[in-house]
């Protein structure tokens, strides 16, 4: 008999995975799995539940939001065990979910991952913190984090909108360079993100032809700082227009690796969690480094499956 391992965030969300749990068991009892389940009662507890029970498990099934799935993953990347990871996405705004096309559905979420296949995602490393989908700063940053978790159960993606919208007088220009691949860049900025995502907190929005979340690169977004109400208008034009290449002020580019000089006190966000600021950053995409079960009838594992063939 398969062993799975069922990490919840009994917080997460609307609480919707808590009444339909029991139908969540039956669903892997009935695939033929032996179910273990722990709850989290603190952040860290994700992380910590993955990395010492991985062992002896045949899939480990998260049930959180984007934050859940970046403990577990993280976790489980620790342990150096190769273990498939089930995401059922039950957050506030389930960015990295929705990039990958993970049904909404708990119920149906549940029996994606019984009957599902397994695929590759890469991962990001941020100094010595691993990340899954983005590492942000500036504008909207700390609304990920600062946006308490009562309200973003009652309003969702609206809570997010509104926390930003107060950033908005306060922000400030933020000096940085970053060195990669390419080149160099540098100067002062109101936001930048290194992502592995189509979304980050509904706000910034990437098209699904720029992303690919198995091919060893981030897409990049730099946004400069708007010297006047010109400046700004174009910025804001360019991003809901996702029209980033067409905007002078915001710079656009895939790459593997990046290091970072920046403020020690500036803060970023790693999947919309807190994270200290260092003077000296390395940020580098680790290919391929989990497996994170599908539907069989997912674009990436039909893909897959013709590459067989």
């Amino acid at each position: 008999m398969k062993n799975v391992l069922i990490i919840l965030n009994p917080r997460a969300g609307m609480r919707q995975a808590n009444r339909r749990f029991a139908e969540i068991i039956d669903i892997f009892c009935r695939a033929g799995y032996q179910v273990s389940v722990v709850t989290t009662g603190k952040s860290g507890d994700g992380r910590e539940f993955a990395k010492t029970r991985a062992k002896g498990n045949d899939l480990i099934v998260c049930i959180g939001g984007d934050g859940t799935f970046n403990e577990v993953a993280s976790g489980l990347l620790e342990s150096g065990y190769d273990v498939p990871i089930g995401y059922i996405p039950a957050g506030s705004t389930n960015d990295f979910a929705s990039s990958l096309g993970l049904s909404k559905d708990i119920i149906h979420g549940a029996k994606d991952i019984a009957t599902g296949v397994p695929i590759t995602l890469d991962m990001g490393k941020f100094n010595d913190r691993f990340f899954s989908y983005v590492a942000s700063f500036g504008a909207f940053t700390r609304t990920s984090y600062s946006v308490p978790q009562d309200m973003k159960n009652l309003l969702g993606h609206t809570a997010y909108i509104l926390e930003g919208i107060k950033d908005i007088p306060s922000i400030k220009p933020l000096k940085l360079r970053i060195t990669n691949e390419q080149g160099i860049y540098g100067g002062e900025y109101i936001f930048g993100a290194i992502c592995n995502s189509t979304s980050m907190g509904g706000i910034i929005t990437l098209d699904k032809d720029y992303v690919d979340m198995n091919d060893g690169l981030f897409e990049v977004i730099l946004i400069r700082s708007p010297k006047n109400i010109i400046e700004l208008t174009q910025i804001t034009w360019a991003l809901t227009q996702n029209k980033y290449m067409d905007c002078s002020h915001i710079s656009f580019f895939s790459s593997s690796n990046l290091e970072i000089e920046a403020d020690e006190n500036m803060p970023w966000t790693l999947d919309g969690e807190y994270q200290r600021g260092f003077r000296n950053i390395t940020v580098s995409n680790l290919k391929s480094a989990i497996k994170i079960m599908v539907s069989g009838h997912h674009i990436s594992a039909e893909k897959a499956n013709k590459e067989k063939i």
